[in-house]
């Protein structure tokens, strides 16, 4: 077994230097640039900033966070998919990225049990292989990961200042355009990252409009060129998450039972966000991400409801009504929405 000190052996404080500069800059500029483009060539209104903004306040110190924060929000415009960067081939709910992306909503250490270094498998360490080694690791942390067993991508939760991160979801996965603002089902990755992580996350539902409007899937030559004079609006709804009486956390509490039942039957532990097969495809687990995300999608609702807007179909919400569509995956659907692939 690994050595007490080696269990806590420190992980890397934050990225390098270069790295965070780079990181400011190109955030800042595409901040910049979207803020002056949504209020100086467009009319935005912005609903709940102020409640969202003191719970980023209380997030400022990545020491004195006490849980991670998801932002789940419905766009009918364009959305810049950057997580391809390091998007698995595979894709799916269990690639790699959606590990990372629970231990970006959890507390390290991640890896259970410990294991020491003189009983880990051995590594081809020459330049042909590849399998690049990482180079930071230890018998208790793992700071890089792979999307397909042959690639090696920096490990995002590998840093202290990442624990209890925030991330935003954009849980229909699918630019999807309909005339009535109505919304798709939504994916099951977002029941991952509310179950899985140590604590319940702060979990913020957001309505964003009039994205449509100014990059619409209809619109004709020069379709690159963003318009602009269009009315959006952007609000922020209630925390549903944290530690409050809610159902997340009363799913929560079913998904760890569940978890516990899967530890005795396989007679082992899994490391944060790696599930057994049981866990993945079984009866119980599957009801309990339907369910999860099927709250979320009710929470945005609800942010949609104050804005004014009638209620939709019930049966929107469902995977079934949606295979309607048939093969077809992009364009103009026969219930006049338009939908692209992200």
């Amino acid at each position: 077994m690994a050595t007490e000190a080696s269990r806590h052996s420190p992980s890397p404080k934050q990225p390098s230097l270069p790295w965070r500069i780079g990181s400011a800059l190109v955030m800042g500029f595409v901040g910049g640039t979207s803020r002056l483009f949504m209020f100086g060539a467009n009319s935005t209104e912005v609903h709940g900033l102020d409640a969202f903004l003191e719970t980023l306040d209380r997030r400022k110190a990545p020491e004195r966070r006490e849980r991670g924060l998801i932002t789940a929000f419905f766009n009918l415009g364009q959305t810049l998919p950057t997580y391809r960067l390091a998007h698995s081939p595979l894709g799916g709910l269990f690639q790699p990225t959606m590990t990372e992306a629970v231990r970006l909503l959890s507390h390290p250490p991640f890896t259970t049990p410990y294991t020491s270094a003189a009983s880990a498998p051995a590594v081809n360490r020459s330049l042909s292989s590849p399998d690049i080694t990482d180079p930071f690791s230890s018998p208790d942390h793992t700071y890089t990961y792979s999307t397909n067993g042959i690639d090696t991508f920096p490990a995002p939760s590998a840093y202290d200042t990442r624990q209890y991160s925030w991330i935003h979801v954009f849980p229909e996965g699918r630019v999807h355009q309909h005339p009535l603002k109505t919304m798709r089902y939504f994916k099951w990755g977002i029941a991952r990252l509310i179950l899985e992580p140590d604590v319940c996350p702060d979990i913020i539902p957001m309505w964003i409009e009039g994205n449509d409007q100014i990059m619409h899937e209809s619109r004709q030559w020069p379709r690159f060129i963003p318009r602009m004079n269009k009315r959006c609006g952007i609000s922020f709804g209630d925390n549903v998450g944290g530690d409050g009486n809610t159902i997340f956390n009363d799913l929560r509490r079913k998904w760890r039972e569940l978890v516990e039942k899967d530890r005795i039957k396989e007679g082992r532990v899994f490391a944060m966000g790696v599930l057994s097969d049981g866990l993945k495809y079984g009866k119980e687990a599957v009801a309990l991400r339907e369910e999860c995300t099927r709250q979320v999608r009710g929470a945005v609702l609800a942010v949609r409801r104050k804005r004014g807007l009638p209620d939709e179909d019930p049966k929107a919400g469902l995977v079934e009504t949606w295979r309607e569509e048939g093969g077809k995956r992009e364009g103009k659907m026969e219930d006049g929405s338009w939908v692209k692939e992200v």
